[in-house]
């Protein structure tokens, strides 16, 4: 009894594969860095920092968050290089160890009271190593699944690692939620650190399974490999460096504005206390997990720039309204300002930049320039959260929400300077604009 070879498996489960352990790899990663947020917002600055003054220690709380997105440039920078050199497998893989072993240990860090001066320079330490961690994650995750997925599904398979983000940040709520109501203490904030090494695990094991890319592949075979990728993009795509940088701005900073300095900012202003927030953040989240497909899917039929339009867009005209809702003291307009704030300014941008970013670059310098206009973004959306309060002590809640709509403002006009890539939007003018050539060469 003969039996046949296996069939080779087609694109369309490769793409399948591949993007689903993408999207698991960095829903933990996700995961171990988010739960920092919620820990400085909610108890970091008293467990870490030696003041009695409340604003002073949630300023300081946010500066150490700070540091790690100052680092995630220089992730973005190691994996670039890297991930253009030696392939995009072997970067998901360090970065993740790095950042779920980060995490681990500041669950384990001694408190002020405990150890003094150390305690933050400890928390500093390992906030820097979560930041180059997480800064060298994203581009190859979504390199990953798009590199492996056929061009007109680029928008829909790029976006499933996106919903690791929301995923991520719905199982850091979540595990702040359920820590609150098991411990008491010190250990609300330390088991949501120290659980992320049975996520590590599982993230390394899925990971661990998925091919190479197949566009590196194809590059390394034929020898086309850039010995400084990194140094090659920015001497040559700098322009666009810079303006994918502006482009994330009302995703990532419009999107710590809502939630991280949300639930400070209830605090101060005494209009409710942070779990309102945390369930606003979790339902968000949650509906992230179709929203981000659905706006990828959407994008490969009518371009990435007008589903990015979408989110930009609402960004400007959300912000002095979800601050409204938010001062309501409603536990329902709570909630609903922050879901609102995910869902339709966050989302749309969030789930396009992995297909709209990748497109944009040839490659053999892909790795590298998606990673530094993503994290390099980071330098000041890391700022924003101390910027808001601070904003928020000088003039009250106005000025947080002005900020908020700023950033729209910016991404919006970096995102009508970019080229459209999508394949059923972008050829077409192509070849119209081709053709109109023919006609005026023959004329």
């Amino acid at each position: 009894m003969s039996h046949s070879p296996a069939a080779p498996a087609q694109p369309h489960d490769r793409a399948a594969k591949t993007s689903f352990a993408s999207m698991v790899g960095s829903a933990v990663e996700s995961y171990d860095f988010f739960i920092y947020g919620t820990a400085a917002a909610g108890w970091f600055g008293s467990v870490f920092f030696h003041t009695t003054e409340p604003i002073v220690g949630i300023l300081a709380a946010f500066a150490t968050m700070a540091v790690g997105f100052f680092m995630r440039p220089l992730g973005g920078y190691l994996a670039g290089h890297y991930g253009d050199r030696i392939g995009r497998k072997a970067v998901l893989l360090w970065s993740l160890l790095l950042m779920g072993g980060a995490t681990v240990l500041i669950g384990a860090l001694p408190t002020y009271s405990q150890a003094g001066v150390w305690a933050p320079l400890l928390l500093i330490l390992l906030r820097m190593l979560q930041g180059i961690g997480f800064g060298a994650e994203w581009g190859g995750a979504v390199l990953m699944a798009c590199e492996h997925a056929p061009p007109k599904r680029r928008g829909f398979f790029g976006a499933v690692p996106q919903i690791g983000i929301p995923a991520g940040l719905l199982m850091a709520n979540g595990a702040f939620l359920a820590s609150a109501a098991l411990f008491e203490g010190d250990w609300v904030w330390r088991a949501p650190f120290l659980a992320s090494v049975l996520m590590v695990g599982v993230g390394l094991w899925i990971r661990l399974g998925v091919s190479e890319s197949p566009e590196f592949e194809k590059m390394k075979a034929e020898n086309k490999l850039v010995k400084q990728p990194a140094l090659e993009v920015i001497r040559s795509d700098w322009r666009k460096i810079l303006q994918i940088m502006g482009l994330r701005l009302a995703e990532t900073g419009g999107y710590y504005i809502a939630t991280s300095f949300m639930l400070s900012y209830v605090l101060l202003a005494g209009v409710a206390t942070k779990q309102n927030v945390l369930w606003g953040t979790m339902i968000g989240s949650a509906l992230g997990l179709g929203s981000h497909l659905l706006y990828g899917a959407l994008s490969d039929r009518i371009g990435r720039k007008p589903v990015f339009l979408i989110g930009s867009l609402f960004t400007i005209a959300f912000g002095i309204p979800m601050f409204m809702m938010v001062n309501s003291g409603s536990v329902v307009l709570i909630a609903a300002a922050v879901a609102l704030a995910l869902l339709l300014s966050h989302d749309p941008i969030f789930a396009v930049e992995a297909s709209w970013f990748t497109e944009q670059f040839p490659a053999n310098v892909r790795s590298s320039g998606i990673s530094l206009g993503y994290n390099g973004a980071s330098l000041v959306a890391g700022l924003l959260p101390f910027v808001a309060t601070g904003l928020y002590g000088m003039v009250g809640w106005v000025g947080p929400a002005v900020l908020f709509s700023c950033l729209g403002v910016v991404s919006t006009l970096c995102a009508l300077r970019m080229r459209e890539t999508a394949p059923a939007v972008a050829k077409p003018e192509i070849e119209g604009l081709r053709a109109a050539g023919l006609r005026m060469q023959q004329s």
